[in-house]
């Protein structure tokens, strides 16, 4: 009797092994850092649909609003933590550093099927893309040639709550799904990733809408303040969140000679075609596709065209 539990045993294990092998691996980065419940709302979700090995690689601290920043000068640590279902990571560094690494076979043994960056406290829309530490997780994937969605819940500060982004990570696990068979069948597109950003109502969304990058962007300025002045926290969206920086947390080492200053909005610049911020404030998951070039409009390239050649036949500063 006991060998043959032992065979059933054996046979139960191989089975589970095949199915995780039939599995898609899918990597999950953020700049919020590993403990934002944006990325555990994102993980716990893609964990209970037992459809793909999950993987994490994340900032151990946030780093919102880092760009593409990555760690160049010297080496950053890798700790393993506990995440229900994955294999999970927190990095001593930047989004782009993390799935660098994720991707790289030396903290995995395998490279992964997707890359999934989020979720954002924040939309990331119009000019924001190129400030967003998010948007740069699957960016870096995308540079290797490796599928990848950036994914941010457009937080509004007294509404939001932390169980939206449950709703959030939910209302992506089709788009995520989609996309992986898509991988499997060798047809999902290499020229570009995609950028996801869910609204407010995530309960209530219209759909899934195709858009494309705006130039919405918040106007920012500057302020002169002093040690005692309790400054708020931005997200990497650049919108005021409910944290605040205790008042002594960045001014303890600034000299009395020395000038302090911090950011401030000034303003906000809209869009009012059909781009991606107009379709989150109408209430739809807005998803963009998104490349690494930025291209000039064709009219710049058109005014270059002709001033270049103006450029070329004026006599050189030698010559005056």
């Amino acid at each position: 009797m006991s060998i043959r539990i032992a065979k059933r045993a054996r046979h139960v294990k191989s089975r589970r092994e095949m199915d995780s092998e039939k599995r898609a691996t899918v990597l999950v980065t953020n700049d919020d850092g590993i403990d934002a419940p944006g990325l555990r709302a994102l993980v716990h979700s893609l964990v209970a649909t037992n459809l793909f090995n999950v993987q994490v690689c994340a900032p151990d601290s946030e780093k919102s609003a880092v760009s593409h920043s990555i760690t160049w000068l010297h080496p950053i640590a890798a700790k393993q933590v506990h995440i229900d279902g994955t294999t999970a990571f927190a990095v001593s560094g930047t989004p782009a550093d993390c799935t660098s690494l994720g991707i790289s076979k030396a903290l995995f043994p395998t490279v992964p099927d997707l890359v999934v960056s989020g979720i954002n406290k924040g939309s990331n829309c119009g000019y924001h893309i190129v400030y967003s530490g998010t948007v740069a997780g699957a960016r870096e994937a995308f540079f290797y040639g490796i599928p990848a969605i950036s994914v941010s819940y457009d937080w509004v500060k007294g509404k939001s709550g932390v169980h939206d982004f449950t709703l959030a990570a939910q209302a992506c696990i089709p788009i995520i799904s989609a996309v992986v068979v898509e991988i499997k069948n060798q047809k999902f597109p290499q020229s570009c990733f995609l950028n996801v950003d869910v609204p407010n109502n995530a309960a209530n969304h219209k759909g899934y809408k195709l858009t494309k990058q705006g130039n919405s962007i918040v106007k920012m300025g500057w302020k002169q303040v002093t040690s005692e002045t309790e400054e708020q926290k931005m997200s990497s969206d650049m919108t005021n969140i409910d944290t605040q920086t205790p008042k002594d947390s960045c001014t303890s080492s600034v000299s009395p000679e020395q000038l302090l200053f911090a950011r401030e909005v000034r303003g906000y610049v809209l869009d009012h075609e059909d781009t991606d911020h107009k379709s989150l404030q109408e209430g739809y998951i807005t998803v963009t596709p998104l490349a690494a070039l930025s291209q000039a409009e064709v009219d710049c390239r058109a005014y270059f065209r002709d001033w270049l050649q103006s450029v070329t036949e004026l006599p050189s500063s030698s010559a005056l």
